[in-house]
């Protein structure tokens, strides 16, 4: 045996396992987990993270390679994060290795320094601020940085001036020449608001609910403990998020915000920097990697105050951690669909309860999940029942479609009433979650239908480009000047998209300014915020969108809110088709009244008379959940029972099913009879992106014993043979089951 202790190195690679590697020859005094180590993997050279130090190995010391070098000084990744991410690994059955390095930014994992090189703070100097526009009359670009910079006290980083202003660079060496402004060297690019604007910021008047739910929030502060807060839309959760984090803040500690959509954190982060003097850090999929990197640098190192990010943001560094809030616990976007398949907001309340601190969780139409969890006592529910200022809840009203002639999928009764609110001077949101212009082009000679090459589904008509998309796989064509199969030129366009909506109302509108808010109209950078300003300022009078408008924006002037097609989620297969509508419903209709005008909800409806529809505009969202957990209960559904999804593909359609025989053949070597296995069977799109599906489920009324079971027999899929012609992948705990 080997004096020299034994190294275990989480690499990213398929594999379920570390990997066990001696010290370098030199330069191994930083042997602390949580450090990166550059090691030979093969024939290549790796970064990995270094997991713990074994006394031995069940390898020969003299079988086992040296690391060749240790990249850090200090852990990358603190010991609580690290812990965190090594449980994510066990819970999800998924390699250590993708898990541990998919967490850090990635000019960490290429191996780059752990710290940014200097970033330059701009500031006006003593004789610069006493410069008089008169002097720069003919200077008007150095007239225009002074300005910027004499209404910033603390100076701006360089990145802020260039999102204000192009080509500023030898302009401002001009003026530090001259001495009118100062270069201060600063280590990280933190979000930081001006300091002024937090002291014109009014904080308003808590309702009793609201002060009711602070309370409760802050008696936990210092201990772990979940919170649900259950207020319906409207209801000022935010207000009650920004005061538990003052408190947090002013103890010297850090909180982590999650949301779930990247639309949504221009607008938090906004309501954020009024209220904070201190550094937000800001952290989502569009930053690039050195602004990830300071927003990860700075929240380590305790500097950044708040973290507000995407699912992600999780698993950042923080130095000491105060509060941990999921906004919008409700929404899928917080469980990864591919690689590692993890949910955020389960993970988080494990942060929290590590970390001893406590972990708020926010929605106006809560999962299922967290509400079961909440009859169970494990969490405190807490209740903000009104819309806070005295705001309503809007009215609804069912339009039912049978023998109504549509307009492009809008009924004569829903352009009636948008008209009076437009006279009103009311906003209109229009809601419906289908982009491009039609999700189907027809040959009305022969009957051809545009189908995706590689996918088992329609390609969506997008008109102003004139392509067929597939909105799965993400495969993409010209739309063809005549029929492939017949040559006629008569294609038509059938169902509806925003797209074809926003058309449709041009035409009955043409004086009204109409946004459209999709994945489409929103792609380039920074333009979902110039079209949320268009909006807040009245110059878009109609809204059009996805449930990208859905979720947690505040249009104060919107007095009407259409839902014009929810009949596609009344009927599905997945037992959770239910929830999602009855949560995407009551979001879309709470954009409506949110202010002193009172607002209406008209859903569009071929089955008005439907059961869900009934229960919801008359008794509300927790009288459809309360319903719900009776049926999830009756047919030992989630949260009454723990499921396990075992996907494969392949190029051939019987691959993937031979696979999933032999996996359901192994199984059966490890299963007390506590776990039921249903498959394996072709997923409902059998062929997605060229490559054939098929899945089997796992369910069971033990959490333990189905663990107990994953254990044992995912490390056995590794070896089967049928196993290396097919992509396979485990998901425990899925959301989707399609």
């Amino acid at each position: 045996m080997s004096d020299s202790p034994i190294l275990r190195i989480a690499i990213p690679s398929p594999l379920r396992r570390s990997f066990d590697y001696l010290p370098p020859t030199q330069g191994g005094t930083s042997l602390q987990p949580g450090v990166r180590v550059k090691v030979p993997f093969g024939k290549r050279t790796v970064i990995g993270i270094l997991l713990e130090l074994a006394a031995e190995s069940t390898i020969p010391a003299r079988r086992l390679k040296r690391i060749i070098e240790v990249l850090d000084k200090e852990p990358v990744l603190p010991p609580d994060l690290l812990n965190l991410l090594i449980w994510g690994s066990r819970y999800y059955h998924h390699p250590v290795g993708e898990v541990v390095m998919g967490a850090l930014p990635l000019l960490l994992r290429e191996g780059r320094l752990n710290r940014l090189a200097n970033n330059h703070i701009w500031q006006l100097t003593g004789v610069g601020r006493t410069i008089s526009a008169r002097e720069l009359s003919r200077a008007p670009r150095q007239k225009a940085l002074l300005s910027i910079l004499d209404n910033q006290p603390e100076g701006l980083h360089s990145r802020q001036i260039s999102q204000q202003y192009k080509n500023w660079q030898p302009i401002m060496k001009k003026l530090e020449e001259k001495g009118w402004v100062r270069r201060i060297e600063s280590p990280f690019l933190p979000v930081r608001m001006d300091p002024l604007s937090s002291k014109a910021e009014q904080r308003p008047t808590l309702n009793q609910a609201q002060q009711t739910a602070v309370n409760s929030l802050l008696e936990s502060t210092g201990r772990f403990s979940v919170s649900l807060l259950d207020g319906v839309t409207g209801s000022g959760k935010t207000e009650v998020y920004l005061q538990i984090i003052e408190q947090v803040i002013s103890s010297g500690r850090q909180a982590i915000v999650l949301v779930p959509e990247i639309g949504l954190t221009p607008q938090l982060l906004n309501r954020f920097l009024r209220r904070f003097s201190q550094p937000v850090a800001l952290l989502h999929s569009s930053l690039s990697s050195q602004e990830r990197l300071a927003a990860w640098l700075a929240s380590g190192c305790g500097e950044a105050a708040v973290i507000i990010g995407t699912r992600s943001a999780l698993f950042t560094p923080v130095k000491n951690l105060g509060v941990i809030i999921v906004d919008e616990e409700h929404d899928t976007s917080f469980k990864q669909q591919d690689g590692f398949r993890y949910s955020a907001r389960d993970m988080a309340v494990i942060r929290a309860r590590n970390a001893g601190v406590p972990i708020v969780l926010g929605s106006a139409t809560p999962s299922l999940e967290s509400l079961y969890n909440a009859q169970q006592k494990r969490y405190l529910h807490l209740s903000l029942p009104e819309r806070a200022g005295g705001a309503q809840p809007p009215t609804f009203r069912l339009l039912d479609l049978r023998r109504q002639p549509l307009q492009e999928g809008l009924s004569p009764q829903l352009l009636g009433i948008m008209e009076q609110h437009l006279q009103s001077e009311g906003q209109i949101l229009l809601f419906l979650n289908r982009r491009g212009f039609a999700p189907t082009l027809l040959c009305h000679e022969c009957g051809w239908v545009g189908r995706c090459r590689r996918c088992d589904t329609h390609l969506t008509f997008h008109q102003q480009e004139r392509r067929l998309r597939c909105h799965h796989c993400g495969s993409e064509r010209p739309v063809d000047p005549r029929c492939p199969d017949c040559g006629s030129v008569d294609l038509r366009a059938l169902g509806t998209g925003t797209e074809r909506i926003e058309q449709a109302l041009q035409q009955h509108f043409p004086a009204v300014g109409i946004a459209r808010l999709d994945r489409d109209s929103t792609r380039r950078k920074g333009s979902m915020q110039t079209m949320l300003n268009e909006i807040q300022q009245g110059h878009k009078r109609i809204l059009i969108g996805t449930q990208m408008l859905a979720k947690g924006h505040h249009f104060p002037n919107v007095t009407l809110v259409g839902i014009l097609d929810t009949d596609q989620g009344l009927f599905s297969a997945d037992f959770r088709a239910s929830e999602r509508m009855s949560q995407l419903i009551t979001q879309v209709a709470g954009r409506a009244g949110r202010a002193e005008k009172p607002g209406l909800v008209v859903i569009q409806t071929h089955h008005p008379e439907h059961p869900l529809l009934q229960q919801l505009i008359t008794h509300g969202y927790q009288q459809f959940a309360n319903s719900a957990l009776k049926e999830r209960q009756e047919a030992e559904l989630p949260p009454y029972s723990s499921i396990a999804l075992l996907r494969a593909e392949a190029t051939a359609a019987e691959t993937p099913l031979d696979f999933l025989r032999q996996a359901l053949q192994t199984a059966g070597q490890f299963n007390s009879g506590e776990v039921f296995l249903l498959g394996p069977v072709p997923a409902p799109m059998e062929r997605r992106a060229g490559r054939y599906r098929a899945q089997l489920l796992l369910q069971s009324t033990s959490r333990s014993a189905l663990h107990r079971l994953l254990d044992q027999w995912t490390p056995q899929l590794e070896t089967l043979k049928s196993g290396r012609k097919v992509r396979w992948s485990l998901d425990v705990d899925p959301v989707d089951l399609f």
